[in-house]
């Protein structure tokens, strides 16, 4: 029904963003992806949208890009993923590493997802590893090296245990990461960082 809104940021936390359309105020579901992206409150902001029309409820999701949306409609199309569950996912890592995720067969990086277990993340891979093509998305950047790699992974983990959000810690390692650091001299550089 609306494939898009454009409004000014009123509210902005914990998943949840409401815009400003001419004095009328929307509610919209988005991921720390999402959050991350937008600008301040008070600002201007354009979200693409999915509404999810059930019986009980009428929810609005937003997105910060139309890749974000695609994912996420390819999301809750498996079974025993709604949308509240896909924006969890969303909110676990930028979209790129997700696809890179389902595509090499992550399981352990899927099912580390906070409410997402193992058989989940193996039914999320079998039906979307090879639904990916039409987005065209960069899985990695040149300057960036593979989430699926172990020191990146053990990294993040170890980011996550000292309290950071996974998206969080994945932005920060992607950042600092380069492709011969150890665990140990990512850490470092991401405190340094953090430190800032």
């Amino acid at each position: 029904m609306f494939s898009f809104i454009t409004g000014t940021i009123e509210e902005k936390e914990n998943n949840l963003v409401v815009l400003n359309c001419n004095g009328v105020g929307f509610e919209l579901n988005v991921s720390e992806t999402t959050i991350y992206e937008l600008p301040n409150i008070g600002e201007v902001a354009t979200l693409h949208t999915y509404m999810a029309v059930r019986e009980d409820a009428i929810t609005l999701f937003g997105f910060a890009t139309k890749e974000e949306k695609a994912v996420f409609l390819k999301l809750t199309s498996v079974s025993g993923i709604g949308g509240k569950m896909a924006i969890t996912i969303l909110s676990a890592m930028p979209v790129t590493n997700l696809i890179d995720a389902i595509v090499s067969e992550n399981i352990r990086l899927l099912s580390s997802v906070k409410g997402l277990g193992k058989k989940t993340a193996e039914r999320i891979i079998v039906d979307l590893k090879n639904t990916f093509d039409d987005l065209q998305l960069s899985i990695s950047s040149n300057n960036s090296i593979s989430i699926t790699s172990n020191v990146v992974e053990e990294s993040i983990e170890t980011l996550v245990a000292m309290g950071l959000t996974r998206f969080n810690a994945t932005q920060i390692v992607k950042n600092v990461a380069e492709q011969e650091d150890t665990t140990e001299e990512i850490i470092k550089k991401c405190l340094k960082n953090l430190s800032k």
